[in-house]
């Protein structure tokens, strides 16, 4: 047996890997895993990328270059220009991110599903009444970045961006072990949430949400990092207009992006729990 092999074996065991990822202190490990990543000394570097990739299945082929200044260059590579085509349709909603879908489907009134059997309501998620009312009976997709993935998130379609709520949580893990044993999680966790206006007037959210290790989310349009963890605030956007596929942020490690839409909107045959979707594959049809 191989060494990733029996490292695999030992992650897949959901009860211990649930301990090991959350029975921990969760906060200050990520605040050290966001100091560390950054060493760029060489022996460090290659080091951590080297333990990251036994214990992660990471793709660095497509990767718009080869060498990595740290473990954090490695972990928001960029990708070289065509690997995640975009579908030009303007009538499709495409995926903001790499990821494997976790829950999906139609707004039940004001709930969601993390799992199956385990609900959560918009106004939990958004803190905001007003961006829930527009959700209540629309379409969700929650796409789950695992450590190993490209890490950016892009323009689901053409829209504006007008403002960015940061909401204070924990750091709790979103992978599948977690999600069947805490409720809310998304609701508890520290979270980005992304209004984007389209051009007919319709509103579409993305819910950018932290975990464990995720030592911030970064968006190129706000001047204030979104890892200010101590309070929950808006932030005004200088109306910044983005095409489909333009590039919005990163994480800085792996998390959870929740695709909001209104009512109208309807799902890609295929948007299943377990399903993998790339970047810039459609996603959900406009009305």
């Amino acid at each position: 047996m191989t060494v990733r092999s029996a490292i695999a074996r030992l992650t897949q065991h959901e009860g211990l890997n649930f301990v090991l990822t959350n029975r921990v202190p969760r906060r200050a490990l990520t605040r050290f895993m966001g100091w560390f990543s950054r060493v760029e000394q060489p022996v460090v570097r290659d080091l951590s990328i080297a333990t990251w990739r036994l214990f992660c299945d990471v793709d660095l082929s497509e990767a718009r270059k080869a060498e990595f200044r740290s473990l954090h260059d490695c972990f928001i590579r960029e990708l070289k220009d065509g690997v995640r085509p975009v579908d030009t349709d303007p009538s499709v909603l495409v995926s903001p991110c790499d990821g494997i879908v976790g829950a999906s489907g139609t707004v039940a009134d004001n709930l969601l599903l993390q799992v199956k059997g385990s609900p959560y309501t918009l106004e939990e998620l958004l803190r905001d009444g007003g961006l829930a009312a527009r959700y209540r009976h629309g379409r969700y997709v929650t796409l789950r970045l695992t450590a190993g993935m490209y890490h950016r998130f892009h323009a689901p379609h053409a829209c504006r961006v007008q403002q960015v709520t940061h909401i204070a949580g924990d750091a709790w893990n979103v992978n599948p072990p977690t999600l069947k044993r805490i409720e809310k999680v998304y609701c508890k966790n520290e979270r980005a949430v992304i209004p984007l206006e389209l051009g007919d007037g319709q509103v579409v959210a993305l819910v950018a949400v932290a975990a464990i290790l995720v030592a911030g989310i970064r968006l190129r349009f706000l001047d204030i990092p979104v890892d200010r963890r101590d309070r929950t605030w808006t932030a005004p956007i200088a109306d910044v207009r983005l095409a489909k596929g333009d590039e919005m942020g990163w994480f800085e490690h792996g998390s959870t992006i929740i695709v909001l839409a209104p009512d109208g909107f309807s799902l890609r045959d295929g948007v299943l729990p377990g399903s993998r979707v790339r970047m810039g594959e459609p996603l959900l049809r406009l009305p």
